[in-house]
């Protein structure tokens, strides 16, 4: 069976208070790249980074304000990175116009060597919508379309077309091209209705909150759905685990937290590629950027060699 891949999701570029660690609160640009540096390094995989435009009054004491673009951020890392991969995880692309969106993705993925993996979503946050004049309560819709839209445009013609319900455009050339020949698409949730389009619309799954135990069923649509709709081909199955902590720390982490030897971490991941997952998503509990960078190293270098 193939060894697990597993990738990152950035502290400081989202400081939501569900898993941001109080250090990140005074951190900037330098400690980004102290952590890109330590990942790109230690073998992970990709780079995530979150999308909001804003965050209302009423979600800020929860979710904060603090969001950078993920463009903007990946780019800036990945001038500083040789190998990792860079994924949004996830764009809201409703928000923005297809052609827009392509122009920056295709840029990204032209500046960083092919590297961009782009994760999106259909959003949550209302007044996000309603701001920028899209439709939150067919956001789904929106969603869909805005996938063809980007594959159209993200693909290998200097003069993309697309004539959908929502967006209608030709003959507007755009470059760089990407990098990829394909620029692979994951699509995030997992509703029912964001599962079904992470199965047939996507090349790979991001769960949004599955526990383990739901995660065997999630898979199992996914590739029933797949099957019905002959749909053939490289897929990849993500999971997010649990906060991690190589070793036995010296401060209390929180009992949801998994710690221990790499054997026993290694061994815990494992389960998860027994479940048909292809890649995880960590993240590490830390009391300081220090703290971070060596937790990285340490599971690059211990446990992702057992996975």
């Amino acid at each position: 069976m193939p060894a697990l891949s597993y990738g990152i999701q950035l502290p400081v570029q989202s400081q939501s208070t569900i898993y941001a660690e109080p250090w990140e609160a005074a951190a900037g640009p330098e400690d980004l790249l102290a952590v890109a540096r330590a990942a790109d390094r230690a073998g992970f995989a990709y780079l995530a980074s979150c999308d909001h435009v804003g965050i209302p009054r009423r979600l800020a004491s929860a979710m904060s304000t603090v969001w950078y673009d993920p463009v903007a951020t990946l780019a800036f890392l990945a001038a500083a990175t040789d190998r990792v991969r860079l994924l949004t995880h996830v764009a809201v692309t409703g928000l923005r116009h297809p052609l827009l969106g392509a122009k920056q993705y295709a840029t990204l993925d032209h500046l960083s060597g092919g590297r961009l993996i782009l994760g999106v979503g259909a959003g949550h946050v209302r007044e996000e919508f309603e701001a920028l004049g899209v439709d939150f309560e067919r956001r789904g819709v929106v969603l869909d379309e805005s996938i063809d839209a980007l594959r159209a445009a993200l693909g290998p013609d200097e003069f993309p077309e697309h004539h959908g319900k929502l967006y209608d455009f030709e003959g507007l050339g755009q470059r760089p091209r990407p990098a990829q020949d394909r620029v692979p698409v994951w699509v995030g949730g997992s509703s029912p209705a964001a599962v079904r389009r992470a199965a047939l619309k996507a090349d790979g799954w991001l769960p949004q909150g599955d526990p383990r135990d739901r995660l065997p069923a999630q898979i199992a649509r996914i590739r029933r759905l797949r099957q019905e709709a002959g749909i053939e081909g490289p897929y990849v199955m993500g999971a997010i685990v649990e906060p991690l902590y190589v070793g036995t720390p010296a401060w209390d982490v929180g009992r949801r937290t998994l710690t221990g030897p790499p054997e026993a971490l290694a061994e815990s991941l494992r389960a998860y590629r027994a479940m048909g997952v292809d890649q995880i998503q960590v993240r590490f509990r830390s009391r300081s950027r220090a703290e971070l960078t060596d937790q990285i190293g340490a599971f690059g270098a211990e446990v992702g060699g057992l996975l």
